[in-house]
């Protein structure tokens, strides 16, 4: 059976006239003269369409490819949606060990994914840092220049962990002497 639509008028043997009043995942929640509201899975084939309302488009709505597209917009300008960023081949599924200093304490083990992963984070919030400072309306062109200096040196401070990268092209680069 064909999806309905909400609004949709149907008759079932035993329930009689209806009217589809939400559409769920699995059923069709539907108020009967006879039966009141039921819920009838979407497979039954003891509905009939009596009558179905026009399925053209509302005014100012969205198919879900354009929510889709809208949600991805949105989700990219915020950098929500990590680019996949691989991690060296050298390193995966290695472990990092902190050994302090004191023997009698125990080292901490930390998978170098889960360390390179916040690495990568890090990453990415300074660039949206430098997004948001670019485009700064409050901030005059000499503040935004300071405020990338200081990003540029962090990046600097960062390039140690270039070696868990992959690709070149993912590494820190601070400022060039």
């Amino acid at each position: 059976m064909e999806e309905l639509a909400i609004g949709t008028r149907v008759d079932h043997p035993r329930y009689g006239e209806g009217i589809i009043s939400k559409d769920k995942i699995t059923s069709y929640e539907i108020f009967f003269a006879r039966g009141g509201k039921i819920d009838i899975t979407k497979r039954s084939e003891d509905l009939e369409v009596i009558d179905a309302p026009a399925t053209e488009k509302p005014k100012n709505s969205l198919t879900l490819p354009e929510i889709e597209r809208v949600l991805r917009f949105v989700l990219e300008e915020q950098s929500a949606l990590q680019e996949l960023v691989p991690l060296s081949d050298k390193w995966t599924g290695g472990n990092m060990i902190l050994q302090p200093a004191n023997l009698s304490l125990k080292p901490k083990e930390i998978p170098i994914e889960s360390f390179f992963h916040k690495i990568v984070m890090v990453r990415d919030r300074l660039r949206v840092l430098e997004q948001n400072i670019n485009s700064h309306t409050g901030l005059s062109d000499e503040e935004k220049i300071n405020m990338q200096q200081y990003i540029t040196r962090i990046y600097g401070s960062l390039t140690s962990f270039n070696i868990l990268f992959a690709d070149k092209e993912q590494y820190f680069v601070g400022a060039k002497s």
